[in-house]
């Protein structure tokens, strides 16, 4: 039998697992499970957090669903996960290997996510400021330790390691003391540098940080170790990947050459082409730039329109509806649940080609415009069914990124097609028309960018 790669992405609702062939690098087999592990809101915080077991349980029981005689000829693993978040571990007792198929999380903190808002716009203006060139948000990682510093300092003393995640689980597959983070993840914590890839460890000091929790700093694409024990069949002493950002990776699979942008429509949204050999980023934020520039591979940059709305509008518009039949004493329990939903309004939206009614989805606002919200507006009699709305919301979606990103500027790039790919763009035939509106070039679907083949990818091609 052959060699095979396992390539794991741990995201924000879903978990994904793939093998893939090693030579061919034909996927051998995949599985999915909802993550299912959001906490309930602390009350006036805007708070989001995920239970850290949860993840880590879905994550085992989604290996072991992949077939047994494979895992046993695994030579590596990749792996990538949700970006910007951070959790606190101990170090060498963080997790517990006495099953040696599974590892179960002890001493750990919940994963406190992207998609936190607790760092106010006042707090995060009280924070020093970055050499770096991208700003710090709320649900970064050190914007989260600045809020626990200052609000629940005895927090901290508990914990000497953090990180996102997916280091979390490089760091239990290896068994390191320590956490190590490529740039990828590092960037999307702040206050790191990717031009010396070094974190601002003079600007932090000043400020009182806790410098212990950050991690080591290494290159995207190496290892950072090997498995300390059998793992669902996967031999201990095999080789495991330094954690990488699922966007990254979603770009590796996805784009075929430097004149592809991709579009990446999942939970958040994102539009992006790769910069040219050489490019270097300004040494400050460009102030309120919608467009960041992500560290890639090799030091190569990516051009990126990172939007905290995507798919997360659409689900909270479904969310809304089932509330409001609940109110009205209408049974919300409806058959297939919120798919059910989902699906009929995609029906209502696709008998409904056009429609003037104008939805900008901005819910969470926007990183470079924090204070941004949703509006509806040419509102009329005759425009406000089902189908006219969801049609203007999935508009909207696009909308919003093409104001940030505009397609002209792709043009300039020399980009020649645009690669659509995400879990609700592949789901939603509607937000396809409209993305096809939306660009003076061919848009297509060739592949669906899967961040877990992508992990798989980068290891099969750099380990």
């Amino acid at each position: 039998m052959g060699k095979y790669v396992l390539g794991i992405d741990i995201g924000t609702t879903s978990i994904k697992v793939v093998l893939l062939e090693e030579r061919s690098k034909t996927i051998a087999a995949r599985y999915s499970l909802p993550t299912a592990a959001d906490l309930v809101v602390s009350s006036g915080l805007q708070t989001h957090e995920q239970e850290t077991g949860t993840i880590i349980s879905t994550l085992n029981n989604c290996v072991a669903l992949l077939p047994r005689e494979k895992l046993l000829n695994v030579s590596r693993i990749g792996v990538s996960g949700q970006m910007h978040g951070v959790l606190f571990w101990k170090s060498k007792t963080g997790c517990d290997w006495q099953n040696r198929d599974f590892f179960v999380v002890k001493d750990t903190t919940q994963l406190v996510t992207w998609q936190d808002g607790r760092c106010s716009s006042h707090f995060l203006s009280s924070l020093p400021t970055p050499n770096s060139h991208l700003t710090v948000a709320t649900g970064f990682g050190c914007a989260t330790i600045f809020w626990y510093l200052r609000n629940r300092p005895e927090f901290l003393s508990d914990f000497s390691v953090a990180g996102t995640i997916q280091d979390y689980v490089v760091s239990m597959l290896c068994g390191l003391e320590r956490c190590v983070m490529t740039p990828h993840n590092a960037a999307s914590w702040g206050y790191f540098n990717t031009t010396t890839s070094q974190w601002n460890t003079e600007i932090l000091s000043e400020a009182g940080f806790p410098l212990v929790l950050l991690p080591e700093c290494v290159v995207a694409g190496c290892r950072a170790g090997h498995t300390v024990s059998d793992w669902h069949g996967i031999p201990a002493h095999t080789p495991v990947g330094a954690a990488l950002g699922d966007f990254q990776c979603s770009v590796y699979h996805c784009m075929a050459s430097q004149t592809d942008a991709v579009l990446n429509i999942g939970t958040s949204a994102q539009l992006t082409y790769a910069m040219p050999g050489g490019f270097r980023p300004p040494d400050a934020p460009e102030s309120g730039s919608p467009i960041s520039y992500f560290p890639y591979f090799d030091e190569s940059y990516l051009a990126v329109a990172a939007s905290l709305n995507g798919g997360n509008a659409l689900a909270t518009f479904v969310g809304m509806l089932r509330s409001w039949m609940k109110d009205l004493g209408v049974c919300v329990e409806v058959r297939g649940g919120d798919s059910s939903l989902y699906n009929t309004l995609i029906g209502c939206a696709l008998s409904q080609p056009h429609s003037d009614l104008a939805v900008s989805p901005t819910l969470l606002g926007e990183r470079h415009h924090p204070q941004l919200r949703g509006t509806v507006a040419n509102a009329a009699a005759g425009n406000l069914s089902l189908g006219h709305v969801t049609r203007a919301l999935c508009r909207g979606v696009m909308d919003n990124l093409t104001s940030m990103m505009p397609a002209a500027l792709l043009q300039e790039a020399g980009v020649r097609r645009v690669m659509g790919c995400g879990n609700a763009l592949s789901r939603n035939p509607v937000l396809r028309e409209e993305a096809e509106r939306a660009f003076p070039l061919p848009v297509e679907y060739g592949k669906t960018a899967d961040s877990a083949v992508g992990a798989a990818m980068v290891v099969c091609d750099r380990l």
